[in-house]
């Protein structure tokens, strides 16, 4: 799909001159200028806040000397550590 061509630019204008009326036309003009301007500037804002939350480090870490629970560390799960599976019940 390609981008809007000048006669189609020219036949939106004639349609909102038509519309607003040639009065009204430079404020509706305005209005829409500035709401584009607020939602690009706060889409900026909320792309460079989650690209700050990505670079920094997390402060929530564990105490050092405190590893992950047992099972979580990649390791193979020692015979105490590996739960008893009761045998299926015959029916």
């Amino acid at each position: 799909m390609s981008s809007i061509g000048f006669p189609e630019l020219i036949v939106i204008l004639l349609v909102a001159l038509i519309v607003f009326g040639p009065k009204r036309l430079p404020e509706v003009g305005r209005s829409i200028g500035k709401g584009m301007r607020e939602f690009r500037r706060a889409t900026t804002e909320l792309k460079d806040e989650f690209e700050r939350d990505l670079d920094e480090e997390p402060t929530n870490r564990a105490p050092s000397g405190v590893g992950p629970p047992p099972g979580q560390d990649g390791a193979e799960p020692s015979d105490d550590q590996v739960p008893a599976v009761p045998p299926p019940k015959a029916e």
